[in-house]
This record gives C-alpha cells, structure tokens and sequence, in this order.
C-alpha cells in the first residue's frame, strides 16, 4: 500500500509541474511601461501651484517635427511680471548715517521725532554733561582747590536735577506716544496680505485676492548682478501691492520667531509661531522697497531679504491675474481675517470666543496652521 500511495503522490506532483509550465509558456508578454518625464513647471520657491509638464500617456512628438504643440503646462503658465526696478537712495541702504527716506505717514511722523525731537534734545544733554565735566575738571583738582567743600546737600541742585529730567521725559512722551498709538490704529483695510516667516524665507498670502500664495526667496549674487538688484536684497518672487491703498499686514511664523520690517515704511512687527499680529502701511509712490527679518532667527537669518513692490491699480490687477487670484470678488476667503479683531476694530464684539486647536483664548493670540513651504517635487524618470 505504501508503495502505491507513494506512486500516486509522485505522479500528481508531476501533473501539477506540467500544468504549471505550459500556463507559463501561454501567457502574455508584460507590458514594458514607459515612465513619463513629468515635471513641474515652476522650482520650489517661485510661488506657483505645480503643474504637470506631459501626461503618461501622452505620445512622443515625431522625430523632427516642428514643436507646434508646447506642453499645456508650459503654455498655461502666465509670466509673472515685474514692474520696477531699485532706485538708488530709495527703499534700500545707502551710505548717510541717517534713517532711509521714508515714503509713509508714519515713516515722516517718525522722522520728524527722530530728527526735530530726540537729536536737538540728546546733542544739548550731551554738550551740557561734556561742559559740566570740563569745569569740574578745572575748577575742581587738587592745585586750583587744595581745600575741597564739606557741602552735603544742595536744595536747588537736587530740585533741578530731579524736575528736568521729568519734564524731558514729559517731551519725549507726548509724540513718542501718538507715533506708537498711530501705529497700532489700523485704518479700515484696502488690501489684506498674511506674512508668514519661515526657515529662511518668506510667503505671502493674499486672502482678499483669491487666496494664493507667493513663496519668496533671496537671489544669488550673480543674480542680482544680472537684475540690477543690491547685493542680498534681491527675491525671486516680490511681495506685491497698489500704491494709496491701506495694507494690513498680519504676521506669523510656522517654526521660530522672525520679524517682519521694511524701513522705508517706519514698518517692522514680529513673526511669532501661533500667534497674529497685525500692522500696517500706505504708500502713495510706486516703486521698489527692500526690508530684511529682523529677529535673529537661525543659521541663515541674513539671506531672508524682503522686497515690496508698490505698483498702480492696474499693474496690480496684472500681477494678481498673473499669479492665478481675482480682483473685488466678495469677502476675504482667509480664515484668518481679522475684522474681529479689538486691535483693527475696538467696537467688536470678543464674547466667548472659539479658538482654534492649541491657541490661547484672547482674540489676539489666534493660532495660524503652518504654512507649507514651496516642497521639491519628485520627477519620475
């Protein structure tokens, strides 16, 4: 019996190999898939969705044949213009121990204080201590005076030391204080842009315009050679705004603190991870300014320039058609609007408000999901 079931068994394993086989051999060749030489049409950091180059299946033109059809990428993809260039003395550093030229309200309010207030009063102290020291110096040594005063105390210099300082203050604070509340006092809004900080970049958000997002990074040196640009100063992608209008600007940050700040609009307000701060600006001459993050901020905090580009009304709307947003279509769609806020409007309501996950619960302190920085696309081969 053993020897029969033995045979049994070898003869249906050799059945099975023999089936096997021949399935084998009738089967179908697989198909050789080709992998598509799809890209993106825009480098991480230039602002713009990615858009796929060629589809997988699409058929490889033949060979010589005149490129009468472009890829629909290529195509679709609007150039994204650049309407100013940089004016020497104007928005950027320049050699005069001074401040830059200031093309804002605050930015002449500002520079008046600085120039007409706190200078006259700083010299005139500065030149009195310096007089004081010089007589004492002469009067007071050991072979104009060889007997020194026992004198303890002195009403009169003891008053006048005390009240001139005061009233000194008393001047510094009346302007320093309508500059600060000035600041602060954000009229109703034009325009809304949300400026996020990143290691080490910028993006800008534009919730009243469709909101798309333009990712800024710095140049290299051969390209601002090229551009015309000041060394480190110059973007690839330039924030973008029209000339007389009221730019609220709402800060924040997805990894550590940066700062914000362009001189020539007297503007610089922090970057803080989950929190919003709000500040604002108008400029009335179009043209080109340039800021830096002011807040050490890592390992690369001075390659994160900032270049704002005032245009007029109609270069505004080219610009934002260009990046893909809208002109006038409705209320802003950013969640991140701030009308609710008791720092651009004092008279709403903050009643039981609704924070977001892992923020605090004043109005002010709203927590903003992170931003996702411009990520490098993979290319299948």
């Amino acid at each position: 019996m053993k020897s029969v079931k033995t045979v049994l068994i070898a003869a249906g394993l050799a059945a099975l190999t023999l089936a096997g086989t021949a399935s084998a051999q009738t089967a179908a060749a697989p198909s050789i898939v080709t992998a598509s030489p799809a890209a993106t049409a825009t480098a991480p950091g230039s602002g713009q969705s990615p858009a796929t180059v060629a589809a997988p299946d699409a058929a490889a033109p033949a060979a010589g044949a005149a490129p009468a059809t472009q890829p629909a990428a290529a195509a679709a993809k609007a150039t994204i213009p650049e309407f100013y260039g940089p004016t020497a003395g104007i928005g950027q550093p320049t050699d005069k121990i001074a401040l830059q030229a200031q093309v804002t309200d605050l930015g002449h309010q500002a520079e008046w204080f600085h120039n007409d207030v706190l200078m006259p009063i700083i010299v005139i102290i500065c030149l009195f201590v310096l007089a004081l020291l010089a007589w004492v110096t002469v009067r007071y040594n050991r072979r104009a005076n060889p007997v020194p005063s026992r004198t303890s105390h002195n009403t009169l210099i003891e008053i006048v030391w005390t009240v001139a300082p005061v009233l000194i203050l008393l001047a510094i604070a009346v302007p320093s204080i309508k500059l600060l509340a000035a600041q602060y006092s954000i009229p109703k809004p034009d325009i809304t842009v949300k400026v996020i900080g990143h290691q080490w970049y910028w993006s800008y958000q534009y919730p009243d315009n469709g909101d798309f997002e333009v990712v800024s990074n710095i140049l290299t040196e051969d390209q601002d050679k090229a551009k015309g640009e000041p060394r480190q100063l110059g973007v690839d992608n330039r924030m973008v705004v029209p000339a007389g209008a009221v730019v609220k600007i709402i800060t924040t940050s997805d990894d550590v603190i940066h700062s914000f700040a362009v001189p020539a609009f007297w503007l610089k307000m922090d970057a803080v991870p989950g929190r919003l701060n709000e500040t604002w600006f108008k400029v009335d001459r179009p043209g080109l300014y340039y800021g830096q993050c002011s807040e050490l901020c890592g390992a690369r905090h001075g390659y994160m320039p900032i270049a704002v580009e005032v245009v007029t009304k109609d270069q505004f709307a080219q610009w934002v058609a260009a990046n893909g947003g809208t002109i006038g279509h409705g209320k802003p769609a950013s969640s991140d609007a701030t009308a609710n806020s008791p720092i651009s409007n004092p008279t709403a309501t903050t009643t039981a408000p609704t924070p977001m996950a892992g923020a605090a619960s004043t109005p002010t302190e709203n927590a903003t999901a992170a931003a996702k920085p411009a990520a490098q696309p993979a290319t299948t081969n």
